[in-house]
């Protein structure tokens, strides 16, 4: 028997689009691992494998050979990993730009040397300490690649800051000599070479920033749970961390204290505000006997409770895993774009030759300058990054969006379903109405339909905001024909069926998507399972039943029904924002590589992108796609 496991797992050194597709292909060649979708912005890797077969540590191996490397070891701190990473990325801006602005100065004339050939001896000092101190990574990476017959944005960015200063420092020592027999002026272009590298680190640095936007949701979620407990131990009270708490350890809770894990009340009363779970903004009683959770806050009361589920087994340790796992899946657009990526590298190379090519072609030795200078800035220009941060940015942000709503969205897949659907099969018991906290059922047989259950609230709003947007929606019940007309008319639903089994549901699923409809199904019972797995969507209720919400690809926690269209609503604008990152990501290289190339010289305008500009307007692409993509943040 095959035994699959799911791991998300942070990955290190990667830069762009290209090393994702690396990552992704190299981890999909291996046996055992079943699938593997890789995630620029979160650095991690959702990989499906079998243990049996193949371990983390051979993964691990595996990408090390290629120049990545996997973060497994349980002593190594993924946050305290990557804000190093970050505060070694800022100091080599500052210094960069420290470097770069010195040899802007003396390449412009603004502090002056009367002997051209100091002047260039020094910015060649100064572009060596930049390339060596603040850009050596770039050289590592590429060097990584080339061993490994491949190329990734750092091979671009080698190539470029390589080609400009050796240029330089040939024109530096023996340029007149050559050039002035020619009657050539020659010039250096050490700024080009130090301002590349500047411009590409201060946009991976406003990337990092604007990234960690992207991830506020998973903050948030993780901020929930505190960072020691108060335990009984021998008749006493001691605090201690989280990590050292175990099952059927006696914890105690005051008012205005976050619950540390889950189990149930043994001793004293209480009133806990669950909404930051259930999304029911009311608190709750809790008397002995009853279950908590991880990470709700106590509103009244001190009491004591057994801990029950631990570290990973809390039910806020399973949404945040889940909504992980769902920020590091890959849209279905995603692995076109992928495609391209692996392509996109050599590509550039080839236009670049192509571009030196013809300068010399067209304006033969004299213009082998301008013909290095062009080629360069293709080099430069080209944003792999822009592409690879389309989709993934802007999924995070929606999923994210999504759980801060108490809506969990297990898969990019199911987002990018959701803006499709255009009709919705939902279960009556338990998922429109619930049974009446007010009701003696000691005379059941005597109350109306009215008096034994009761509509949930904003059961009615939900519905009519769905079929605005274009949703027909189907009602099916058990009940006899009477009592589901009854709840059909107060819930405001226009088609219905009585007297259905799981089997009748799932065959209006297939009838309905017989039709050429997009389905989704909501449900909270067993008896629902069915028709969930049949429809193009499945919606749980979180308040159900286990089997629904493993099914289920979206899980609606609490009982606000009106997080549906939401939902709907939600992933309408996010896939909307995805298209849109992609669209100005390719218009981006489509404009900018001829442009730098010199393509409008041929139609008569000498327009020239330096190599300085082209590596501004490059890491200003990435960085506008994060962005872009920030902006769902303010979605309501």
């Amino acid at each position: 028997m095959i035994i699959v496991e799911r791991q998300t797992i942070p990955v290190i050194g990667m830069m762009c689009a290209v090393c994702v597709a690396h990552v992704e292909k190299k981890l999909n060649s291996l046996k055992g691992v079943s699938s593997c979708a890789v995630s620029l912005p979160s650095r991690t890797a959702l990989v499906e494998y079998d243990p049996k077969v193949i371990s983390l540590p051979d993964m691990k191996e595996a990408l090390l050979g290629i120049g990545y490397d996997l973060v497994i070891e349980q002593d190594r701190d993924i946050v305290a990993i990557e804000r190093q990473g970050y505060l070694d990325l800022r100091r080599k801006v500052i210094v960069s730009w420290f470097l770069a602005l010195c040899c802007m100065a003396i390449s412009m004339n603004v502090i002056h040397f009367d002997n051209l050939l100091t002047a260039n001896v020094l910015m060649m000092v100064i572009s060596i300490v930049n390339l060596s101190c603040c850009g050596w990574q770039f050289y590592r990476n590429a060097w990584k690649q080339l061993m490994h017959g491949s190329a990734n944005m750092d091979s671009l960015v080698a190539m470029s800051t390589c080609v400009s200063f050796l240029f330089s420092v040939f024109n530096t020592f023996w340029g007149e000599a050559f050039w002035g027999s020619r009657g050539i002026e020659c010039h250096t272009y050490y700024d080009a070479s130090v301002m590349i590298i500047t411009f590409v680190l201060t946009g991976r640095l406003l990337e990092e920033r604007a990234k960690n936007g992207t991830a506020s949701a998973i903050r948030a979620l993780m901020g929930l749970q505190p960072k020691t407990a108060r335990v009984l131990q021998m008749g006493e009270l001691s605090e201690v961390p989280l990590a050292t708490i175990q099952e059927e350890d006696v914890l105690e809770v005051r008012a205005g204290e976050k619950v540390p894990v889950d189990g149930v009340i043994t001793e004293g009363t209480t009133y806990i505000d669950e909404s930051m779970i259930s999304g029911e903004p009311t608190p709750v009683e809790k008397v002995v006997g009853s279950k908590v959770l991880a990470g709700t806050m106590v509103k009244q009361g001190t009491f004591r409770f057994e801990a029950q589920q631990v570290g990973e087994g809390t039910v806020l340790a399973g949404i945040i895993k889940m909504v992980q796992q769902a920020q590091g899946s890959k849209a279905p657009v995603q692995h076109t774009v992928d495609k391209i990526a692996l392509v996109f590298v050599p590509t550039v190379m080839v236009i670049a030759v192509l571009t030196l090519v013809m300068w010399l072609i067209l304006g033969g030795e004299a213009m082998l300058p301008r013909a290095i200078l062009s080629a360069v800035s293709v080099l430069v220009i080209a944003c792999p990054c822009a592409m690879g941060l389309a989709t993934p940015t802007a999924l995070m942000v929606g999923i994210g969006k999504a759980a801060q709503q108490n809506i969990l969205i297990k898969d990019a897949t199911a987002l990018e379903q959701l803006r499709k659907v255009d009709a919705m099969v939902i279960d009556k018991t338990g998922t429109l109405t619930i049974p009446n906290e007010n009701v003696d059922f000691t005379h059941a047989d005597e109350l109306t339909l009215d008096e034994r259950k009761t509509l949930k609230p904003y059961a009615r709003e939900a519905m009519e905001d769905l079929q605005k947007q274009g949703v027909e929606v189907y009602m099916m019940s058990g009940d006899k024909d009477e009592a589901a007309r009854y709840w059909a008319e107060q819930a405001g639903i226009g088609h219905y069926q009585s007297k259905v089994m799981p089997q009748d549901k799932e065959d209006l699923v297939r009838r309905l998507q017989g039709e050429g409809k997009q389905v989704a199904m909501v449900g909270d019972g067993i008896n629902d399972s069915q028709a969930l797995a049949a429809a193009d969507v499945s919606i749980a209720m979180g308040h159900g039943t286990d089997v629904a919400m493993d099914v289920a690809q979206v899980t609606l926690m609490g009982t606000d029904l009106r997080r549906i269209p939401d939902a709907i609503r939600l992933s309408r604008r996010t896939v909307k924002m995805i298209y849109e990152n992609l669209f100005w990501a390719f218009i981006y290289n489509l404009v900018t590589i001829p442009l730098a190339a010199g393509l409008p010289v041929a139609f008569g305008y000498d327009i020239q992108i330096t190599p300085m500009w082209a590596s501004a307007l490059m890491a200003l692409s990435s960085v506008s796609v994060v962005l872009n993509s920030l902006r769902l943040q303010f979605f309501h």
